[in-house]
């Protein structure tokens, strides 16, 4: 490496640093969620499919406003809109827990307080659905075609720190009450927030005029084959993510503190493994995004395979760590192959699509899971592996379906 790229990496150092704050501070937030909103939900009197529904309707605005932010970020600037990401989050998961207690001590009941968590889950998916887009073209902006996968890949090692931190402090947490991880995990994100504020330098962007900003389509030859892989990888992933907690909680018959503990040992296991995925397989061997597709996506398969046939927990934890490894190499390339094709002034556009795949996949899969789950608790994981057998030989020849683009310098 030349001196002069040996100093333009250097200069990348604190844009990533504080770029990879703001992610963990979301992802620690969100494994929070799914750890402990299980049992929380069944202490105010709520249905698995009640529960999942909360996370459904939360995904769908998710969906909606992704694309619209990565736009504006474009216009607006990156920084600007990350920034209005982080506070809605810190906002809205302060405004979730009260409810969450007010609901613990019979202020709200019934359908009200089910209402209300609904209602307040999608305020704040509307707001902090700016942070991710706006990340992933800051990344964009910064990296060449040579080491887009990296630059990914760093921000997803982040969002697996946030993902490990997240379980152990709330399991330790716990301990002095269910809602007090959330009041933490909003403390966190407002740190983050004022660390953007303070240090992040603005993005190198090309500002696109209002007027001249092109509405990128779902459908685009040059991208639409990884949206398809990523909305039914995150639908996989987070009908395992919504059920863990009550089949965690029902094979291994635990309270509701107990549950959130185990649950939070298998998300820790699974992020733990992504990390090291994306640290070594990603930053070292430097693999394409395709190969990195190709060869997560059976690995996630074979993680589903190990819930089935789960009878203890070790079992469980060991299938949560393979599906880390696999999530943790097939992520940065879904990402990072989508960035490669499309030129700079569009990468914001796309970085918003390419941020509603994950919550596109958060939609339906909750209540498939959930669903699934009431007729018996091993089918949301027999669904999410018999889909995945023909996605995992769409990914290994992936490149047939993909148009011919020339790589985004």
């Amino acid at each position: 490496m030349t001196r002069q790229n040996s100093d333009h990496y250097s200069n990348l150092n604190r844009p990533f640093l504080i770029l990879s704050i703001g992610t963990m501070s979301i992802a620690m937030g969100q494994s929070l969620v799914f750890a402990i909103l299980p049992p929380l939900g069944r202490e105010l009197g709520l249905q698995e499919m009640q529960i999942g529904s909360i996370i459904t309707f939360s995904s769908a605005v998710f969906f909606f406003s992704s694309p619209r932010w990565g736009r504006l970020s474009d216009i607006w600037g990156r920084k600007r809109v990350i920034l209005i990401g982080l506070l809605g989050y810190t906002l809205g998961t302060v405004v979730f827990a009260t409810i969450i207690l007010l609901g613990l001590k019979a202020v709200l009941s019934g359908l009200v307080v089910y209402g209300a968590l609904i209602l307040a889950r999608m305020v704040q998916a509307s707001i902090m659905s700016a942070t991710p887009p706006g990340a992933a073209a800051y990344v964009a902006d910064i990296t060449d075609s040579r080491n887009r996968t990296t630059g990914m890949g760093k921000l997803g090692a982040a969002n697996n720190i946030g993902t490990i931190l997240g379980p152990g402090l709330g399991g330790a947490l716990a301990g002095l009450g269910l809602l007090m991880p959330l009041y933490f995990a909003a403390a966190a994100t407002l740190v983050s927030a004022i660390f953007v504020w303070k240090m992040l330098p603005r993005s190198p962007q090309i500002i696109v005029s209002k007027m001249k900003l092109k509405k990128l389509r779902y459908f685009d030859k040059r991208y639409v084959a990884f949206e398809l892989v990523g909305v039914t990888m995150f639908m996989s992933f987070s009908v395992v993510m919504q059920t863990s907690g009550f089949y965690f909680q029902d094979l291994l018959h635990l309270d509701g503190q107990a549950t959130a503990q185990a649950v939070g040992m298998g998300m820790m296991a699974s992020a733990v493994m992504s990390l090291l995925s994306q640290g070594v397989i990603v930053q070292f061997l430097r693999w394409s995004p395709m190969r990195l597709i190709g060869a997560g996506m059976p690995i996630i398969l074979i993680s589903f395979l190990g819930l089935i046939f789960s009878e203890n927990l070790f079992h469980l934890i060991a299938a949560m760590a393979v599906m880390g490894l696999g999530t943790g190499m097939a992520g940065p390339g879904f990402f990072a192959g989508a960035s490669l094709t499309v030129p700079a002034e569009e990468q914001g556009s796309l970085a918003g699509l390419m941020s509603s795949c994950p919550p596109l996949g958060f939609i339906v899969g909750p209540m498939i899971g959930t669903g699934l789950y009431s007729f018996g608790p091993v089918y949301p994981y027999i669904f999410v592996s018999v889909i995945f057998v023909p996605l995992v030989l769409f990914t290994w020849n992936i490149k047939s379906f993909i148009q011919e683009h020339k790589p985004v310098s």
